[in-house]
């Protein structure tokens, strides 16, 4: 499968036939009672397949809060918590899991699975190893060495060998899957609505958007270094020296303690999420390592805010757009607090309208109308190729 990614096809192109009534069972490892980008992903997957007409079924660890999923949704039990990829991963995994899993296979009737993060020690392994209808799945790790990659091109050759149709959410996850497992996986990104966060988007009367003074924002798990917010607090002193007045704003769970004049928000909804990035100035995203995409960038170029970040490849091919590197937003090299200064003030001096413009117009590319369409494709590809026994079922 070719690597290219997968938004749209040539203008004038004839579009295929949709693959109507699929009945779709959604594998997320990691568990819905803590945010994350892969249970957002799933999420919004799950409610993109619905509004097609499809059948969405969710499995995954903890508790779905209701009227937040689109679809059935079944718990694989409670989580625990596991250090995974540079952070702590809440899954579950043993024979119970397995039991549930089984389980909900056989009573899912399915016409295929879409499994999340396969290779994570998971359910996603589980449902991988159970499954006897047609599978896809979509790798997020995209870290060259990653311990449970590296494991499975030797020992999980064969059980990999069960996927019929691979997706990576960006041309370094795909790297890791080439690297690790010798096969090619199509890259197709993370979705999200776009209209939900650049709806809120209003003119401001000032100079800035929140008022009287200038708001930065950070979104991450505060306790985990690789989210890089060391390198924001060790920037502030100097991004403060010219903007004493500025406002910090901290989203996200962990304890990590904060200096005066930062304010916590800790865990927020999407809709106050996106009411916060609407009334930011500059957003900014200092990670260190282990992104394979950048969700909360896209959501912060949809919303109006000027995009500040480390120059980790995801991030600078996000960034990228379709004209020359940074001209959707600012970069600075991972790890360097008086270059993330420099960036963030060079911003707070000068708004580019322009840019912020074409960020917005571009980032409606991965809005989940066109991700969506994209996945649906190999759903219908993979069906296809099932055989007549799966593409009989297509008949409901």
């Amino acid at each position: 499968m070719s690597g290219s990614p997968a938004l749209g096809r040539p203008q004038g192109a004839s579009r295929p036939a949709p693959t109507a009534g699929l009945h779709v069972g959604l594998v997320c490892p990691y568990s819905f009672d803590t945010p994350g980008g892969v249970q957002s992903h799933v999420r919004g997957l799950a409610g993109y397949l619905r509004e097609e007409g499809h059948f969405p079924h969710i499995l995954a660890p903890g508790e779905a809060t209701p009227g937040d999923i689109a679809g059935e949704f079944t718990s694989a039990g409670a989580s625990v918590p596991v250090r995974y990829n540079g952070s702590v991963a809440r899954v579950n995994f043993g024979p119970l899991s397995a039991a549930r899993v089984a389980r909900w296979l056989r009573g899912g009737a399915f016409d295929l699975v879409h499994l999340h993060e396969p290779i994570t020690p998971s359910i996603s392994v589980l449902a991988l190893w159970a499954a006897d209808v047609p599978v896809v799945a979509t790798f997020h790790t995209a870290t060259p060495r990653s311990r449970s990659m590296q494991m499975a091109g030797g020992a999980m050759r064969a059980t990999v060998e069960k996927i019929d149709a691979g997706i990576a959410v960006s041309e370094s996850a795909r790297q890791v899957v080439v690297q690790h497992l010798g096969r090619d996986a199509l890259v197709i990104p993370n979705g999200f609505c776009h209209h939900f966060f650049a709806s809120g988007v209003a003119a401001s009367n000032g100079r800035w958007r929140a008022g009287p003074r200038p708001r930065l924002t950070f979104v991450g798990r505060t306790d985990e270094p690789r989210k890089g917010l060391d390198v924001l607090l060790s920037a502030l002193p100097e991004i403060r020296g010219r903007h004493p007045e500025l406002e910090v704003v901290v989203v996200g769970v962990g304890a990590r303690r904060l200096p005066p004049g930062c304010r916590r928000l800790g865990v927020v909804t999407d809709a106050e999420k996106a009411q916060l990035l609407a009334s930011s100035d500059v957003f900014v995203a200092p990670h260190l390592a282990r992104e394979s995409f950048g969700i909360v960038l896209l959501e912060a170029m949809a919303s109006g805010a000027a995009v500040v970040a480390s120059d980790l490849a995801p991030f600078t091919d996000l960034l990228a757009g379709d004209r020359a590197p940074e001209a959707l937003g600012t970069t600075f090299p991972v790890g360097d607090a008086s270059a993330l200064a420099a960036a963030v003030l060079r911003v707070l001096d000068f708004r580019d309208e322009t840019q912020i413009a074409a960020a917005r117009r571009i980032s409606r590319r991965y809005d989940w109308s066109r991700v969506g369409a994209a996945v649906t494709e190999v759903y219908r590809a993979t069906t296809e190729q099932a055989g007549p026994a799966t593409a009989a079922a297509l008949g409901r």
